[in-house]
């Protein structure tokens, strides 16, 4: 089981790097070749980020994407819920149809409450808090080099 598939890992992964990028229009190929995904991949995982309304591109020498929300706006959760449509720790679902159990099944109970212990945190987890949380790590393990 992955909490994250791929492509919400590498939309996030994106993000991050387009939200840190001072010009404010990164290339496709910039990002590709920075996060080391695939171009044709990563384009695929731009276009529904511009579907769905959080970055947008444009053309020419200084095109490029640019976030169109701001990083402190943008949740984790809900680019997960683009790209998997939600979170799920248990399907219950055998050969197509309900597990002959899943009315009185502990087990179901339990990733249940954790399920939702999970989205509960990502619900405040935004992109900016991120960016920031990698910031701190990063000075970090700086000031221990210089020591």
């Amino acid at each position: 089981m992955k909490l994250l598939t791929k492509d919400s890992d590498y939309a996030i992964r994106a993000l991050q790097f387009i939200a840190q990028t001072h010009n404010g229009a990164v290339s496709s190929s910039e990002l590709s070749g920075s996060l080391k995904i695939s171009w044709s991949f990563l384009r695929k995982i731009l276009f529904i980020l511009q579907k769905n309304g959080i970055v947008k591109s444009n053309r020419g020498r200084s095109g490029g994407f640019k976030l169109i929300v701001q990083p402190d706006s943008i949740y984790l959760l809900d680019i997960i819920k683009m790209f998997q449509g939600g979170l799920s720790l248990t399907s219950c679902i055998i050969n197509g149809q309900a597990c002959q159990h899943i009315d009185y099944c502990v087990l179901r109970k339990k990733l249940l409450v954790l399920e939702h212990k999970i989205i509960d945190e990502l619900k405040n987890v935004t992109l900016k808090s991120l960016i920031d949380e990698e910031g701190r790590i990063l000075e970090s393990l700086k000031n221990r080099v210089q020591a």
